[in-house]
């Protein structure tokens, strides 16, 4: 099963507000079958959350956690015109991505991270999910340069 798929991305994302940004995102989730328990996964996303913010520089939010609610390690995407508060210090962030792992799934949620972290120091990786016009192109340059990278 693909780590992400069209209907797990929304682009010119109208919520500002990160509460309904990490809701939004976890929904495509469950729409998906990667999440059975919503109420769940979105305690376990907030509590990961309070430990440290993951908001990272140049408009980059990743909400991620561990969570017995997922059935398969998933990533979700948005992307934000406005901008969503994250907690980084240079400000809100305009690229969201929620990585999902099972309980089990630590060495994943960590690959996952790793992966997608060193791809966003890369600036050409960060526009072409800005341009990208459709949810299919998200796609393909996630699973392009994260996925099969």
């Amino acid at each position: 099963m693909s780590l992400i798929t069209p209907s797990q991305v929304l682009l010119d994302l109208p919520a500002d507000d990160r509460q309904q940004v990490v809701h939004a995102l976890a929904q495509t989730l469950v729409d998906d079958g990667r999440v059975t328990d919503l109420d769940q996964f979105l305690a376990d996303i907030a509590a990961r959350e309070k430990l440290m913010a993951t908001g990272l520089p140049d408009g980059i939010g990743i909400p991620h956690c561990r969570s017995a609610a997922v059935t398969v390690p998933s990533l979700a995407f948005a992307r934000s015109a406005n901008g969503v508060d994250w907690g980084a210090a240079d400000g809100p962030a305009t690229l969201i991505f929620m990585i999902a792992v099972p309980d089990s799934g630590g060495e994943d949620h960590l690959a996952i991270l790793a992966k997608l972290a060193r791809k966003l120091m890369r600036r050409e990786f960060k526009q072409s999910l800005r341009d990208a016009g459709n949810a299919d192109e998200v796609v393909r340059i996630i699973e392009d340069q994260v996925v099969n990278a």
